[in-house]
């Protein structure tokens, strides 16, 4: 029990969140009403599992990558090309594109984890940027079309199918994978290295904590966990191109998804996720004909409102909210009646 206890300091709000969300996953698609708002929410909880897998890395280690398009687009165009291709199941293919993913974060690992804060980022969106121009590039020497059909085979064994609400269950299944490994990494040891690399890294460092192979672990393991995120994407669209998996904006779309729920947190990013996709869509509708561009204004503008309201994220706001009102509600201290009225005897 005690070396369990070493790798999973469990809370009861952990199993309470986790019920809470298995029952979501299984009984809102039912009242989806109609098949906008079943891909909405599909969509909600796929970027909802890649925004915990940035979390993991972005968050609980605080190391601010902008380059998870990288492994997003990896995952989709390496289980794609093994399904059209060679016919092998995307089952396997969302394995070998995270194992590919894996091998290109540990290898720009080395120059990445030399710089710190702004610089790391900024070389982890290089590092994105590199992976789609070499596939541009490669078309010249590869044939290649720029965009891909995933073949529509309909079957469990080939991961299409021909109702939507295989693909919510899908989704939700990946969200609730990704949170188990988010919150092992967190609950444990693991976590109490990764939040003090986080909080002040030369500290860490000083304290005794191997700071290279604990950044090393939550980057493979996030690169691992969008790389799968990848795969589904791409087999519930049915099509990719290098101009849709490997954007900057998805990068972008995933850090603030996160600080809009609460980055390091376990329920932050799923709160984000369902927030700020809806959201988005929403105001696609409502402001897609007043001109270009004008319903990116407004959901930015709410991004920033709802930022520098909150700047802990929406967890930490309804935490303190929730703090404040126990307070409240705590009745003030008695004084002794058997004391006199100087309060001593």
């Amino acid at each position: 029990m005690s070396v369990l206890k070493r790798y999973l300091l469990l809370r009861r709000s952990d199993a309470l969140g986790m019920g809470s969300l298995v029952m979501l996953v299984l009984l809102l698609p039912h009242f989806a009403g109609n098949d906008y708002y079943l891909n909405l929410m599909i969509l909600a909880l796929l970027y909802a599992g890649l925004a915990s897998s940035w979390n993991i890395v972005g968050g609980i280690a605080g190391q601010f990558s902008l380059g998870h398009t990288a492994f997003f687009g990896i995952g989709a165009y390496t289980s794609t090309l093994l399904f059209n291709y060679a016919g092998v199941t995307p089952w396997l293919g969302m394995l070998a594109g995270g194992v590919i993913s894996v091998v290109f974060a540990w290898l720009i690992a080395y120059p990445a984890f030399r710089m710190r804060g702004v610089f790391f980022g900024m070389t982890t969106l290089a590092f994105g940027e590199t992976v789609r121009i070499l596939l541009i590039y490669s078309r010249k020497h590869v044939e290649l079309p720029y965009g891909l059909s995933i073949n529509f085979k309909p079957g469990f064994f080939n991961m299409v199918f021909e109702d939507r609400w295989s693909y919510a269950y899908l989704a939700g299944g990946y969200l609730m994978v990704v949170l188990v490994v988010a919150m092992v990494l967190s609950r444990g040891y693991i976590g109490f290295y990764l939040r003090a690399l986080r909080d002040n890294e030369d500290a860490a460092e000083a304290a005794g904590v191997p700071v290279r192979a604990y950044k090393l672990l939550a980057f493979v393991v996030s690169a691992f966990l969008t790389s799968i995120g990848g795969t589904l994407m791409a087999q519930y669209v049915m099509y990719i191109e290098p101009g849709t998996v490997f954007t900057i904006s998805f990068s972008v779309d995933l850090a603030l998804m996160t600080i809009l729920g609460g980055v390091g947190t376990l329920a932050g990013p799923v709160i984000g996720a369902l927030i700020a996709l809806p959201l988005r869509e929403f105001l696609v509708e409502a402001f897609g004909n007043a001109g270009a561009g004008t319903h990116q204004l407004v959901y930015g503008l709410l991004l920033v409102v709802i930022v520098v309201l909150l700047p802990q994220g929406l967890k930490g706001g309804f935490t303190s909210l929730r703090l404040r009102l126990a307070s409240q509600r705590k009745p003030a201290a008695q004084p002794d009646a058997s004391l006199p009225p100087g309060g001593s005897r």
